[in-house]
């Protein structure tokens, strides 16, 4: 066999190998999944302006008070470049749909003292994520 025939076969091998590590890494990354039965969405708010910064809030009813994944489920939510995106986590003592607004605060007052954690990913990309601790 051909010295130079021999160096193509392996740099494809080595290349092919490459393409199948990379798609199998790519299409087995967790999701939404790995935050079942910890959480239910009470409420969601989006501004309509879809050529400036865009403005997201959610309302968690938290099922499981765990601030590593409610931090991690925040920072799994969308985005967008210049825009912020707001996320209230409750106890599990609020039942109903929350209406929020894009005004601080983004919920009733007197809903407060239910709020466990707040977090925050702001225009820039920085993160802020707050625990309060309810023992």
């Amino acid at each position: 066999m051909n010295k130079s025939r021999l160096i193509f076969l392996l740099i494809g091998l080595l290349i092919f190998v490459l393409v199948i590590y990379i798609s199998k890494e790519s299409l087995t990354q967790p999701g939404f999944e790995r935050f079942e039965g910890k959480y239910e969405e009470i409420g969601f708010y989006r501004n309509e302006n879809n050529t400036g910064p865009v403005k997201r809030i959610y309302a968690i009813h938290v099922l499981e008070e765990e601030p590593n994944w409610m931090k991690e489920f925040g920072e799994t939510l969308p985005h967008t470049k210049y825009g912020k995106t707001t996320v209230y986590f409750f106890s599990e003592k609020i039942q109903d749909k929350i209406a929020l607004s894009p005004t601080e605060p983004s919920f009733p007052e007197e809903w407060s003292p239910n709020l466990i954690a707040t977090f925050e990913k702001s225009p820039m990309g920085e993160v802020r994520f707050t625990y309060q601790d309810h023992d």
